[in-house]
């Protein structure tokens, strides 16, 4: 199996949200940009209005003492929803997490309040609870608040936790989905998520618990299933989940990919062996947050990659 460091199917950071979706669904070019300071947000509500006429969507009012759960997507602000960039036009607090873009935090609105609650494995962050009831608090005050995590909230993203703690205290909510890190890094990194000839069914599966046996996932139940496996937060316990792989029937030479810095111009994307990928993953100083995507599916990147058009520059 070829082992390959690949750069690139990223987009520029420079190029804003706005400027992206002007550009593609009006017939002339804007003559504004997100950066300015002084109206920003109102030539953000401005767009918002002119693209949603366009296409005949209506775009919800955020109400005072509410909360929404909004995906931020997986680095790219080109993949930001229409949805998330109403909420962040209109949003009087912004609570977001270590892996929002602050490409993406710059659409908020200049007098918003913006407050980090990020969560890094290994590294001292906030619990979720008092998450979950800082959210509560600020609705309470009468603020619309946004609840900004990286990726899609309901995959991985502690989304129904905070739900669940609105739901408890009586906060109206809504839920702007995200596109997920697993799946949009992969498509970044030309690795579709599933073909006709390859799979029907692909796991996601987080890893920051394969340290504990207790806990974790049956690694080697999911090694039988012979689908692939798209897995969040693995970098830290990559070696003992690949041993535990490969004790369930996995070959040693079933393919994977890791993918850092999904979507963002940092991207990199390695493409390894099962037997190999702690190794080679360490040998070439690859850190989180990444994807390790595992199975069939990962053989097709060599094939793919170099027809695959990067949006750096807008191409």
């Amino acid at each position: 199996m070829m082992r390959n460091i690949a750069v690139g199917f990223a987009a520029t950071e420079e190029r804003y949200l706005c400027q992206v979706l002007l550009r593609r669904l009006l017939p002339y070019e804007p003559a504004w940009t997100v950066t300015d300071q002084q109206g920003a947000e109102h030539r953000v509500a401005d767009a918002l209005s002119t693209i949603a006429d366009r296409v005949g969507l209506a775009l919800p009012d955020f109400a005072p003492g509410t909360v929404w759960l909004v995906g931020a997507g997986p680095g790219d602000p080109g993949l930001l929803t229409l949805h998330a960039l109403n909420g962040l036009a209109q949003a009087d607090a912004v609570v977001y997490d270590a892996l929002v873009a602050d490409e993406i935090l710059a659409l908020t609105r200049g007098d918003a309040l913006r407050e980090f609650a990020g969560k890094r494995g290994g590294k001292p962050s906030p619990k979720q609870r008092d998450i979950s009831e800082r959210l509560v608090e600020l609705a309470r005050e009468g603020k619309r608040v946004l609840r900004l995590k990286g990726g899609d909230p309901f995959v991985f993203g502690r989304g129904g936790e905070e739900a669940l703690a609105l739901v408890a205290a009586g906060i109206p909510f809504r839920i702007v989905p995200g596109v997920t890190a697993g799946l949009g890094g992969l498509a970044y990194a030309a690795i579709p998520a599933t073909t006709r000839d390859t799979n029907n069914a692909v796991i996601l599966a987080t890893g920051h618990k394969a340290s504990d046996r207790e806990h974790d996932h049956d690694w080697r139940a999911l090694a039988r299933t012979n689908l692939p496996i798209v897995i969040y937060m693995g970098m830290t316990f990559l070696d003992r989940i690949a041993s535990e792989l490969i004790a369930g029937g996995l070959s040693p030479d079933t393919p994977v990919a890791i993918v850092t810095e999904a979507t963002t111009v940092r991207q990199r994307v390695l493409i390894t062996r099962l037997d190999r990928a702690h190794e080679d993953a360490v040998e070439q100083r690859l850190r989180a947050p990444a994807m390790v995507a595992v199975g069939s599916i990962v053989a097709l990147q060599p094939v793919l990659a170099p027809f695959a058009i990067t949006l750096r520059g807008g191409a």
